[in-house]
């Protein structure tokens, strides 16, 4: 098995020098470490990573914790973060926490012992006692969707407000004023932000928010159906029109709707955020406020690696990179019945 003693041979240097290419490139010349990397190949060295983390006191690994991969939306993301993380030569390692806050305390006290360099995190967690646990974390950590209010931590997401808004308008512009709301988790960030969207919109054109017509869907398949089914089937009368807060959440309403024969958009018009990678095939195919998926994964690998990469002792003020979503108009829409 070649060693460094090899490569520092083969490439005419010291064994401190390649050492130094290997460990900390930038300070060495770009021809010294080319001639490094060159001997290297030659000879089949390959640096254990074990050493490398002692040495550097993190692995070369990222963490990337949300609440749930069956939800189409991280499943996008994820790819594109594998991607990123893979070409500045990081282990991305993704986990679920089935959206329990224990559970994802433990998964990043085990990160911790792994010595992993940087967190990605679509955390659940809420109140002070999670804010002070993540703020104690020895690695940088980059907020995903999900934001924590009080942690100074970098955060990327979704202008949620104006996602829940655009929908909202787009239902009123077409006639609607009994509009229902199937929510995200109660207390979850994006979901009390969609939530002030929709209600700030229907006060903008003299609309009350009624209680009534707003249910937590609990961001998955079943808390869709569950509350298009209430809703749809209210001793009050139904609503004329539906947001869901997600991707799943509308899928969940629209099997409620087949499943009592109300036709979409003919007798209730159905709206979403996110699209699906099979909506093409959905019938109707649903109105949707997107998110810029790649983009935003894109922001988050980055930031986070500009964090790990940092000098010892380099401080900056947490940032926040904001995105807009878009209306994808479908055909789950249409003028209220009459």
């Amino acid at each position: 098995m070649a060693t460094i003693r090899d490569v520092a041979g083969l490439a005419g240097v010291s064994i401190s020098t390649v050492s130094l290419a290997l460990n900390a490139p930038d300070r060495v010349s770009p021809e010294t470490r080319a001639r490094v990397a060159e001997a290297a190949r030659a000879v089949g060295f390959s640096a254990n990573p074990i050493a490398q983390s002692l040495k550097r006191g993190r692995a070369r690994l990222i963490g990337m914790v949300v609440a749930g991969l069956a939800n189409p939306f991280f499943g996008r993301v994820l790819s594109e973060v594998v991607r990123c993380a893979s070409e500045a030569d990081y282990l991305l390692v993704v986990t679920e926490t089935d959206a329990s806050p224990e559970t994802e305390r433990a998964i990043l006290r085990h990160l911790t012992g792994q010595r992993a360099a940087g967190i990605i995190l679509s955390s659940t967690g809420r109140g002070g006692d999670t804010v002070d646990f993540l703020s104690a974390l020895p690695m940088p950590l980059v907020q995903f969707d999900h934001r924590l209010p009080g942690l100074a931590a970098d955060w990327v997401g979704t202008d949620n407000e104006l996602a829940s808004a655009m929908l909202t308008e787009h239902l009123i512009r077409l006639g609607h004023r009994r509009i229902a709301l199937i929510g995200g988790t109660t207390g979850l960030y994006t979901a009390v932000m969609r939530q002030r969207g929709y209600e700030q919109t229907l006060r903008a054109h003299g609309i009350a928010p009624d209680p009534g017509l707003i249910v937590d869907g609990r961001y998955d398949w079943q808390g869709g159906y569950d509350a298009a089914m209430r809703l749809m089937t209210m001793p009050t009368g139904r609503p004329t029109a539906m947001i869901a807060a997600s991707n799943v959440l509308a899928v969940g309403a629209l099997q409620a709707c087949n499943e009592l024969a109300i036709d979409c958009p003919g007798e209730v018009s159905l709206v979403g955020i996110d699209d699906l990678p099979w909506s093409a095939v959905i019938r109707p195919r649903i109105t949707a406020a997107v998110q810029p998926v790649e983009e935003m994964s894109r922001e988050v690998i980055r930031l986070l690696l500009e964090r790990i990469d940092a000098p010892p002792g380099a401080e900056s003020a947490p940032r926040a990179a904001v995105f807009a979503p878009r209306l994808i108009p479908g055909e789950s829409t249409a003028p209220p019945p009459a």
